[in-house]
């Protein structure tokens, strides 16, 4: 193979080399694939043209244009796309021209007497126009310029795909930052299943009437353990008990509709459904309890009465035109608030309803401890805690 050929391949590969280095360094300057893009066209150019030197002297220079080498030029502009730069694809299509003009003219002009397509006689049959084609001063100007103006075509239109996917990319990327920050920022005030819910129907979510599971946690002594601590410390023990909780509910996939004083108030199975709505509230419930009564908040331990039932609610964004609340409603959140105080009369930590214990099925050792009447039924419903 011809040494000048040997050289250009090992420059092809060295300039690729250099450039994949310094992606990403201080010194990847923005003009350097500039560049590295007009280095790859003028050393194409110079391997077509080099190897139709490389033959015997008597081998025309010029039929280094009468093949189908000037394709290659595709690729340099093709790969310039992978920069979703639209300006190094028009930067690639023109360099890629002028490398190929300036090349095919350079050899023109050591042609003494050129013959173009305009010498080819109108009447001229086949012998004769192959006789013109294979002249060794053949040059066909026109094929070559209509070469450069097809490659700076595809260059601009492949320039304008770019520019647009570009956009879109950039269009959706601020789409999902935004969106990340509205989670983030509104899942401060709501849950965050709540928000990715809300974000979803632009900010409204429609009521659904659904069977879930209600968890209602209330702390023993609150109101005397507040009193004896500056109103700072309280605040801040109640945020960080409230952080404990947060996670553990939010872990087992249930979503803290409230904050009330003291008391949380969460829910399974709403708003996004979960089959294991009760296991998981059980075994919250549970965490709940072993988590807080291992821990210190502001120099305070705290214990934590809950309650926890089944039942048929109603959940959806209740409020006026300028404000919003996600809630839940109905009977059976009630009853849950009824069993976290009715702790106090089983001396209980955990009280939960037998619907509550049915839907949560095998797992637990569920203690029946009384009855209780709930308003709107004539029969008396189980109560249970856990032993542990």
């Amino acid at each position: 193979m011809n040494l000048y050929l040997v050289a250009a391949v090992a420059t092809f590969g060295f300039i690729g080399l250099a450039h994949y280095t310094v992606i990403g360094t201080r010194y990847d300057y923005p003009w350097v694939k500039y560049v590295v893009v007009a280095l790859d066209s003028v050393l194409l150019t110079f391997v077509i043209v080099a190897g139709t030197l490389s033959h015997p002297s008597d081998f025309p220079a010029i039929f280094a244009f009468r093949f189908s080498q000037f394709y290659y030029f595709f690729l340099i502009v093709a790969s310039a796309a992978f920069s979703y730069s639209p300006g190094l694809v028009l930067w690639a299509g023109v360099t890629s021209s002028v490398s190929w003009m300036s090349a095919f003219f350079w050899v023109v002009f050591g042609i003494e007497q050129p013959i173009t397509w305009n010498d080819i006689p109108p009447a001229a049959d086949l012998d004769a126009f192959l006789t013109y084609f294979f002249h060794v001063d053949f040059i066909a100007r026109g094929s070559r310029i209509q070469e450069s103006i097809i490659l700076l075509i595809v260059a601009g239109l492949l320039a304008v795909v770019v520019h647009r996917a570009r956009a879109l990319v950039h269009r959706q990327a601020a789409v999902e930052r935004e969106r990340e920050i509205i989670t983030q920022t509104f899942g401060k005030y709501v849950p965050e299943a709540v928000a990715d819910a809300l974000i979803a129907d632009r900010g409204m979510l429609a009521p659904v009437h659904r069977n879930a599971t209600i968890l209602f946690a209330d702390l023993e002594r609150f109101t005397s353990i507040a009193e004896s601590m500056p109103p700072v410390d309280v605040v801040g023990m109640l945020n960080a008990y409230f952080d404990v909780v947060s996670e553990v509910v939010n872990r087992h996939g249930g979503v803290i509709n409230q904050f009330q004083g003291d008391a949380i108030l969460a829910t399974f199975n709403v708003p996004l459904e979960d089959p294991d709505h009760a296991s998981k509230a059980v075994r919250a419930a549970l965490e709940i309890q072993a988590v807080v009564s291992g821990r210190v908040f502001q120099g305070v331990t705290l214990k934590p009465r809950i309650g926890i039932n089944t039942g048929e609610l109603v959940a959806g964004s209740v409020g006026g035109s300028g404000r919003q609340n996600y809630t839940v409603h109905g009977d059976s959140v009630n009853l849950a608030a009824r069993l976290e105080n009715m702790n106090k009369e089983f001396d209980s930590r955990i009280l939960l309803s037998e619907w509550t214990v049915l839907a949560a099925g095998q797992g637990f050792r569920f203690v029946e401890v009384g009855v209780t009447q709930v308003r709107g039924k004539s029969d008396a419903i189980k109560l249970f805690t856990i032993a542990t």
